[in-house]
């Protein structure tokens, strides 16, 4: 019941906390699917991108939170850090989410940002477009032509 007064921020620490703790408590972690879901819009990009991560670590795909995750993270991607980027690119590659549009935003805001990443941002990226057979231009794909 408290979890409708929960912010943003409450609600993706509280999934951080329990999927780092390799916690998955089914009724928890729907109902912060749900609030997360309705508040969306009022997550800063580091939020949607600890959410992505702490229910593809816990292995709950919950398709409608990842469809508003891609929504909202494509309008803020140029805000996401490097491993932002790399977590949500991984999440989504791990729960077997396909988002076009989401992993073309990632891939261009990845090209502008190739020399910040560090190797472990770079092997989780290229593994999710590579897992997710997205074949986008940019630093994650072989050019076609």
């Amino acid at each position: 019941q408290r979890i409708g007064t929960f912010n943003p921020q409450n609600l993706a620490n509280t999934a951080w906390a329990f999927a780092t703790l390799s916690i998955n408590a089914p009724q928890l972690i729907d109902a912060i699917a749900c609030a997360s879901e309705h508040r969306i819009d009022d997550f800063k990009p580091q939020e949607l991108a600890n959410t992505a991560w702490a229910f593809a670590t816990l292995g709950v795909p919950a398709p409608q939170l990842f469809d508003a995750i891609a929504r909202a993270s494509k309008k803020r991607i140029g805000n996401l850090k490097p491993q932002g980027l790399a977590n949500t690119a991984w999440a989504f590659a791990t729960v077997s989410v396909r988002a076009p549009e989401l992993f073309k935003a990632i891939a261009h805001a990845s090209e502008q940002r190739i020399g910040t990443f560090n190797p472990q941002n770079l092997a989780n990226t290229a593994w999710a477009f590579a897992t997710l057979g997205i074949h986008e231009s940019g630093p994650w794909t072989r050019s076609r032509s």
